[in-house]
């Protein structure tokens, strides 16, 4: 099994690397960090490289897809090299995902029409820009298409798909083996737990511009 990890400029680490941690322990995987070209892609914080293994013509037919979301999200979405590829990896994948603003570059893709889908919440009103229906949940499952809500929500969907295509011992397998069990000090972690004050200055702001 082939899991193809998109990479593009201004990416968001964790929601790729949260996801290849935990989907990178099915037996039999193989995990491969792809980009429009080989070699390292800076994050969005611009601290941190990930090395691309491949380019994008070299990942034609992956099993998976992950895209990830981040600050550049908009100029992915404009890319017509990762569009196009995303296109002709979905056609055969078995999986097509995505987390956090990674869901506009599948919806910009033209692969999200018609269906259900989630992303950071700052961005959902966008999802009904590219003909998806937006949802505040935090996995999202529209057939074959998994969309998982702000950065940290990857690994949920990853715990998800574990399951849905290892059995539920393998996922709490790898749950217990990587010791996710979430014990938060604050209950801020969605807009509609947050102290009102901080949603609604994150609101003013801009996180995505499709413009």
């Amino acid at each position: 099994m082939q899991i193809a990890v998109l990479l593009y400029d201004n990416f968001t680490t964790l929601d790729a690397v949260g996801p290849y941690e935990l989907l990178g322990r099915l037996p039999g995987a193989e995990t491969v960090f792809v980009a429009k070209e080989p070699g390292p892609v800076r994050n969005d914080q611009g601290s941190l490289a990930l090395v691309a293994d491949k380019a994008l013509a070299d990942v034609p037919h992956p099993d998976i897809v992950l895209v990830p979301g981040g600050d550049g999200t908009r100029e992915a979405m404009q890319d017509e090299a990762i569009l196009a590829w995303l296109r002709t990896a979905d056609a055969t994948s078995t999986w097509t995902t995505s987390v956090c603003t990674g869901s506009l570059v599948l919806g910009a893709a033209g692969l999200l029409e018609g269906r259900r889908a989630t992303s950071h919440w700052l961005a959902l009103d966008v999802l009904p820009l590219l003909g998806a229906e937006p949802t505040g949940e935090r996995v999202v499952f529209d057939g074959k298409y998994v969309t998982a809500a702000g950065v940290s929500s990857g690994i949920d969907m990853a715990l998800h798909l574990l399951g849905r295509i290892g059995g539920d011992e393998a996922a709490q397998t790898v749950q217990l083996l990587t010791e996710y069990d979430p014990q938060p000090p604050y209950d801020a972690g969605s807009p509609e737990k947050a102290p009102a004050e901080i949603v609604a200055y994150w609101r003013r702001q801009e996180l995505v511009n499709v413009g």
